[in-house]
């Protein structure tokens, strides 16, 4: 295949942090770029593909012009820091009616990859507004000569709508305006038993959120002085693991509905969530890292306030909570996604006494009960030197002996239903659908089945668990008409 372009262009290699080189270095995204035949002068025509990246949680640093039907794509790296390059969100316009083309992403930080699984990107346009995945036949994953033999990723589209911006991601967006928008409509609704608060500012002064969630008032069974139970949980530390902000939203969806686990729960756990803990990094559209190039998981044993604000102000905030005699922190959960892996799963932490060891994996073990698509099989746990500076490390040897602190990971592509050896691809939905899951689990864990009225099944259904946001399009993916209702009710525009 002839390449138009100059040989000399240093190219990706193994090394992390090799850039385009010398004056390409890859230091912004692209704006409203057209991307013309090498020579071409003049105005650009329909099919000279206009892409974009400058918009929130936008990434492409770079387009090169291969032939009318062929572009390389470069992923520009995390603010400050090159090392890291996976996640990309643009869009493409100006195109031609039945239009074909192949996007190749050329310069990927990571070699693994569930591309090599059956994964690939999502899509939408000006009018079918619902992300959706592209069909797994049109993404190829291969090491490529033309590279220096980097990984790339290509995948065929063919544009069918000349008005139409389309937009192509690694994964469904969960932007810092979503999650603003979504916390605005769940404060408006006045809910006595939730709390919502600035817990602090990132370096960029956006806002670090944490909700609680309980009832104050004790139900006339239980003293209202008694100690209650407390459960921290938090997500996208790591930007670019927009799964993981789903699965929040699951959580919180269900914490706040109707639904008598929901009630029961309330009324015996106190739950502490903080959504964003990289609310820069998210906007920015890095993958691992915050403004100032800092991969946030790996410093939760000295946060400095001016460098990490955010995880600062979440120490502070946990180690306070610990010392307080009026209440028991019994959980921190700490939720990921995840590039190579399928299912959702947990890691924990080792321990030297055994009995604590299996009280650990008790919760995990009942996820996996409630949740079809969690495996406990993938489920570790671990005390590797590298995760020394994660918050289930570091709160794990922080905390006392009846605290358990976890990971909890979701795969950015699928998961595997028992008995089945097909992947069934994650959805917005179904991500969301894991977080609620992970909620009702607390109900089997603190053993408060027997407190539910009126025999009233435990299990959930989507329909129970009201959204306060609205006007997204049906995933479509085999459910039956209650969830897709539920969808309809579910998504955010951004």
């Amino acid at each position: 295949m002839e390449r138009k372009m100059e040989e000399s262009a240093v190219r990706d290699g193994d090394t992390a942090g090799s850039e385009a080189g010398g004056e390409d270095a890859l230091v912004g995204n692209v704006t409203k770029l057209t991307v013309s035949p090498p020579g071409y002068s003049g105005a650009p025509r329909k099919g000279h593909l206009v892409f974009d990246a400058c918009f929130e949680s936008g990434n492409l640093g770079r387009v090169d012009y291969i032939s009318e039907f062929e572009f390389d794509l470069f992923i520009r790296p995390d603010t400050c820091n090159p090392r890291f390059r996976v996640w990309f969100n643009f869009t493409v316009e100006n195109v031609r009616e039945t239009q074909r083309v192949i996007f190749n992403v050329v310069n990927f930080s990571k070699t693994k990859s569930l591309y090599r699984d059956g994964m690939s990107p999502v899509v939408k346009s000006t009018s079918r507004p619902k992300w959706q995945r592209l069909p797994a036949k049109n993404v190829y994953y291969y090491r490529c000569p033309d590279h220096r033999r980097n990984y790339v990723m290509s995948f065929a589209f063919c544009f069918d709508r000349e008005d139409d911006v389309y937009q192509f991601a690694y994964c469904y967006p969960y932007t810092y305006s979503r999650l603003q928008h979504y916390l605005a409509s769940l404060e408006r609704r006045n809910l006595p038993y939730l709390q919502r608060e600035q817990l602090g500012l990132s370096v960029q002064q956006r806002r670090l959120d944490l909700l609680t969630i309980t009832n104050s008032e004790a139900p006339d069974h239980l003293s209202p002085d008694r100690e209650k139970k407390l459960v921290f949980l938090t997500s996208r530390v790591h930007p670019g693991e927009s799964p993981a902000s789903f699965i929040c939203q699951g959580v919180i969806d269900f914490l706040v509905s109707q639904h008598p686990v929901a009630q029961i729960l309330r009324d015996h756990v106190i739950f502490k969530i903080v959504p964003m803990l990289n609310p820069d990094g998210v906007y920015l559209g890095n993958y691992r890292c915050s403004l100032m190039g800092f991969d946030l998981n790996r410093h939760w044993q000295d946060p400095s306030p001016w460098a990490h604000p955010t995880l600062h102000a979440v120490k502070q905030l946990i180690m306070q909570m610990n010392q307080d005699p009026r209440v028991s922190l019994e959980f921190y959960i700490d939720v990921h996604a995840h590039s190579t892996m399928l299912n959702g799963f947990m890691y924990g932490n080792v321990f030297e006494d055994e009995e604590r060891v299996q009280r650990q994996a008790v919760f995990p073990r009942l996820l996996c009960q409630n949740a079809p698509d969690f495996s406990f099989s993938n489920t570790s746990f671990n005390r590797d030197v590298v995760k020394a500076g994660t918050g289930r490390r570091f709160l794990g040897g922080l905390l006392d002996d009846t605290s358990y602190c976890y990971t909890l990971e979701v795969s950015f592509y699928s998961y595997m239903p028992a008995g089945s050896n097909a992947p069934v691809p994650y959805t917005e939905e179904t991500y969301m659908k894991l977080g609620r899951n992970v909620a009702r689990t607390f109900l089997d864990y603190y053993k408060l089945s027997n407190l539910i009225k009126d025999n009233r099944p435990t299990h959930i259904q989507s329909s129970e668990v009201k959204s306060p946001t609205g006007n997204g399009k049906d995933n479509g993916v085999g459910r039956d008409a209650v969830d897709r209702q539920r969808e309809k009710s579910q998504g955010v525009r951004h």
